[in-house]
């Protein structure tokens, strides 16, 4: 990515891994190794996505982001201060500016709570709003604009259905005015119809109040409407980055690559030529050596298995493969 433009978010070698412990003295006999030395950057106002299959490490990565996971190396500079390092009063009032939408919206809302406190409490916390009533005034200003009737306030999450849970998790993000929102799978438990209709929203409020994303899905049909910018994950490694249209139109990597011909289509001439991905996803705590998609790549060379490939720059972005260094690109 250019080094010239402003950057919101930087993370650079990012590395979260789980003890496995057994036994009775519960000793670490492994580990999972769900994020390994991932780098990206995200612009004021831009959204990135972060996609993969289940189980590749991608939701880990927003968890550390926020340190809600612990991880053992990396930096995450989140204008221009590394969360990684803050204590525990610094990393609270940083949250107040990053934001976090999760998959499961019932699992999000307290079942006890009317959304009209659930909404303002974040605003409390940080001091937003001069008093309750001013707070309440700003409550009911937020449903409307996730398109909700400022009424429901003091209704309970189950009289409300997914989709409309789902903006009041929007609106409680919102709250606290933050400039980055990682919005976790937020749409990929919703019907279709819903998720357009989130999507169509996210975008609005992007476009209205400058706000950057880090959209994590594993879903590339909804990637390409919403995000500028790619970042393809698999087995807690980044494989290939770059601008969204870059990535749809000439993926480099045979991972993305099959990622991509397995969106549905109506034709069938998209597909192409494309071989399909082979076996199953390798466990994360027993890794396979050299690259570690060699196990299932279509194209699969003989250092593959050995040797594990460097992320390369290429045109528009990076990859982590072989066939990029016989392309042209060198080491990062």
């Amino acid at each position: 990515m250019s080094k010239a433009r402003e950057t919101l978010l930087r993370v650079s070698g990012l590395q979260t891994w789980y003890p496995i412990k057994q036994g009775l003295m519960r000793h670490t006999t492994g580990w999972i190794q769900a994020a390994t030395d991932v780098c990206f950057e995200i612009a004021p106002g831009e959204t990135l996505a972060l996609v993969g299959e289940s189980g590749c490490g991608k939701s880990t990565v927003g968890r550390s982001i926020l340190r809600l996971e612990s991880p053992q190396k990396g930096e995450v500079l989140f204008e221009g201060r590394d969360l990684l390092s803050l204590d525990s009063t610094e990393l609270r009032a940083a949250r107040q500016r990053i934001q976090i939408i999760f998959q499961d919206p019932n699992a999000s809302l307290d079942p006890r709570m009317r959304i009209r406190d659930q909404i303002a409490e974040g605003m409390q916390s940080f001091g937003i709003g001069e008093n309750e009533s001013d707070r309440t005034d700003r409550v009911a200003s937020l449903l409307e604009r996730v398109q909700l009737d400022a009424t429901s306030m003091d209704r309970y999450p189950h009289e409300f259905s997914g989709g409309q849970r789902q903006r009041i998790c929007i609106a409680r993000a919102l709250a606290v005015e933050p400039r980055l929102i990682i919005c976790d799978e937020s749409v990929s438990a919703l019907d279709v119809s819903i998720q357009a209709q989130i999507l169509n929203l996210l975008r609005e409020l992007q476009d209205e109040l400058g706000l950057s994303y880090l959209f994590i899905t594993h879903d590339l049909s909804v990637v390409k409407y919403l995000a500028q910018q790619v970042a393809v994950m698999y087995l807690g490694k980044l494989v290939e980055q770059g601008a969204t249209t870059r990535i749809f139109d000439s993926p480099e990597h045979p991972y993305t690559r099959a990622l991509l011909a397995a969106i549905p289509s109506i034709d069938p001439a998209r597909r192409g030529d494309v071989p399909p991905v082979l076996g199953d996803v390798p466990s994360p705590s027993d890794p396979p050596p050299g690259c570690h998609f060699h196990t299932r790549c279509p194209v699969v060379m003989d250092r593959c298995r050995s040797d594990s490939p460097p992320l390369v720059p290429i045109s528009g972005g990076s990859s982590r493969c072989f066939l990029s260094e016989v392309a042209g690109g060198s080491p990062t």
